[in-house]
């Protein structure tokens, strides 16, 4: 262990002997927020407000699924079964399951960039409407 670590795991000398040793370096405060009063989340879950929420993130999020699921088995059916379709070359050493995998990988981070934008246009200003109004029906 390095001394750097030893002293952090010992805590700082101005520790006293009643209180308890805080971990890595006297970082003693808890990620939990404190909250004023508690929501009643069954009263936002039948609202309709987060009723139509959810239906416009299922609008989303069962078609794009269903589409990556159909695609991915889609392509280790085809590896699997048609070996001389995926070892065609088309530019030299590249051949079509080369560029099929390849073509998984982007297709992932094309549906993560879709969810991004979809979610920050339609959902995340419906979650914060839900929120304030939360919030409201509490006060």
């Amino acid at each position: 262990m390095s001394n750097a670590t030893q002293s952090a795991l010992r805590g700082s000398p101005g520790d006293q002997p009643g209180n308890p040793r805080s971990a890595f370096g006297g970082i003693d405060k808890s990620a939990v927020r404190a909250t004023p009063e508690r929501l009643d989340f069954r009263t936002i879950e039948e609202s309709p407000e987060f009723r139509a929420l959810r239906r416009r993130l299922k609008w989303f999020v069962f078609p794009a699924t269903a589409f990556f699921l159909i695609w991915y088995i889609g392509y280790v059916a085809v590896a699997a079964y048609a070996r001389e379709f995926m070892a065609r070359p088309l530019i030299g050493e590249i051949n079509v399951g080369l560029v099929l995998g390849v073509a998984q990988f982007v297709t992932t981070v094309g549906l993560t960039m879709l969810y991004l934008r979809f979610a920050r246009r339609h959902i995340d200003p419906k979650v914060d409407e839900l929120r304030q109004d939360a919030g409201d029906l509490q006060r």
